[in-house]
């Protein structure tokens, strides 16, 4: 990849974020897709926007709501998109929803950003290039300790009572929505990490890997193998994003508390 990825991703992030504007959060309509998750006529408006723009001749593209082309599998560039990741909390009007835009070379996530339309922030970012929230550069936290570290955890697994085990921890726990979204965060050094030990798609993932990759933290499996992307399966067992001074940490903290459930 290069800067003109970059370019390109911002590009269609504020094309989307057009698209977007004629629907309002909140007050909008939506059906239930084969397996239960919603959809609207946002998703699908923001969809064909960005397959508009994103995809060049002998590139694959990978969005949640096109239907699956096994011929991405033979591209070396694949675009992984999620048009709305947080639709609930769109439809439901809370402002963690957002567009999420990865490229993936190689099976590596290397560039992407995300557009919160709600709270105005656009982070974008590439290896080689770093991470900037609105246009002006930032940095992942840095800490080295765990103890105090504010994480982002998943709203519906918070309610299923999965995060039970680490709100006993020392740790500071805050709810929040999309995973994309919880990911920029993380990168944009909004926060000190977050992690799901549930199985997760890569269009959910793989623009908030590249920005945490290119804001120089960690993104790995649960198991602490490195997260792979544009899989024929395409869904990661779950995934682990903090900085590198806190990888070791969490993966202990992560183990433990696998061991005592």
């Amino acid at each position: 990849m290069d800067e003109r990825d970059l370019i390109t991703i911002e590009r269609a992030l504020l094309a989307a974020r057009q698209a977007v504007a004629g629907f309002t959060p909140g007050e909008i309509e939506s059906v239930l897709k084969t397996g239960g998750d919603p959809l609207t006529e946002a998703d699908l408006a923001v969809n064909e926007v960005l397959r508009s723009i994103l995809p060049q001749p002998g590139e694959g593209w990978l969005s949640e709501e096109t239907a699956d082309d096994s011929a991405r599998l033979e591209c070396r560039r694949v675009w992984v998109v999620d048009p709305i990741d947080g639709t609930r909390e769109f439809i439901q009007g809370i402002p963690e929803w957002c567009i999420s835009i990865g490229l993936v070379e190689d099976g590596q996530a290397v560039a992407g950003g995300i557009l919160n339309p709600v709270t105005d922030e656009l982070i974008v970012g590439a290896l080689g290039y770093g991470v900037t929230l609105n246009g002006s550069s930032v940095i992942m936290r840095m800490r080295s300790d765990l103890r105090g570290a504010l994480v982002l955890a998943s709203r519906s697994e918070v309610k299923r009572g999965e995060w039970s085990p680490f709100f006993k921890e020392p740790i500071s726990i805050r709810n929040v929505g999309s995973v994309a979204y919880k990911l920029g965060l993380v990168a944009a050094g909004l926060a000190d990490g977050t992690w799901t030990l549930v199985p997760k798609h890569e269009w959910d993932v793989a623009a908030g890997a590249a920005l945490v990759r290119a804001g120089g933290g960690v993104i790995m499996n649960p198991d602490g193998t490195p997260a792979v992307f544009n899989q024929p399966n395409p869904k990661l067992t779950g995934f682990i994003a903090v900085g590198s001074g806190l990888a070791d940490q969490t993966m202990e903290l992560i183990q433990r508390v696998r061991r005592e459930s």
